[in-house]
């Protein structure tokens, strides 16, 4: 069955670092599109960044500069660096694989990880 498996996550001082991970398993990654979304609470959840099949990348604004999210196809894995991270930051961090091939389409959400910044 296909497995998105996050970790990485955990409690952090602002300004500090860290650096998430998505594992996955049963599906063609190199195909899919990778993302990571995030969802604090009281709110909706939000795309943090994107990366392509291709490689292409994409940020909220609220990060760029900050994150960055890469991808190993060798090892079927996601990664999103978040450095200088705030406060505002804090929330579940979700994995998103996407394959949108119409009239093919699916999509998939690991369990999610907690990110907390905070002194």
């Amino acid at each position: 069955q296909v497995q998105l498996v996050e970790s990485g996550g955990g409690l952090v001082q602002p300004g500090g670092s860290l650096r998430l991970s998505c594992a996955v398993s049963g599906i063609m990654f190199s195909f899919y599109d990778m993302n990571w979304y995030r969802q604090a609470p009281g709110k909706e959840r939000e795309l943090v960044a994107g990366i392509a099949s291709g490689g292409t990348t994409n940020y909220a604004d609220s990060v760029k500069g900050r994150f960055t999210i890469s991808r190993d196809n060798a090892k079927n894995t996601v990664y999103l660096q978040m450095n200088s991270l705030k406060p505002e930051d804090t929330a579940v961090y979700y994995c998103n694989a996407v394959a949108d091939y119409r009239p093919h389409y699916s999509a998939y959400w690991g369990q999610g990880t907690q990110v907390t910044v905070s002194s």
